[in-house]
């Protein structure tokens, strides 16, 4: 069991790590059933690329953190004309990745 000491004087470090520890518990592990170490594994991460790459943050308004698409969203959060919603389904379908896709005229 690997043990990681709080750094000296960072009294948030262990709150950061328990609300990010809670949030994978509450939106990933607490809906499936795991069948062992590696099953753990492969869920943790394809959650992992979930929260970073697809889940919007909303400390970054409608933004993700690593988003690799851009949003054609206006300042007014309203979908742009010639664009179509698109999803995927992430983690067995417990989850849902949406973006915006420009529609070719």
């Amino acid at each position: 069991m690997l043990v990681v000491k709080i750094p000296a004087r960072a009294p948030k470090a262990n709150a950061l790590c328990e609300r990010l520890i809670g949030t994978i518990r509450r939106e990933c592990l607490d809906l499936m059933i795991p069948f062992g170490e590696k099953h753990v594994r492969r869920i943790l991460r394809d959650y992992v690329r979930h929260y970073n790459e697809g889940r919007p943050h909303s400390s970054l308004g409608p933004g993700i953190p690593d988003g690799v698409r851009p949003v054609p969203i206006s300042s007014d959060h309203s979908i742009a004309l010639g664009s179509i919603v698109r999803s995927r389904k992430v983690l067995g379908g417990l989850r849902h990745e949406y973006w915006l896709e420009n529609i070719a005229t």
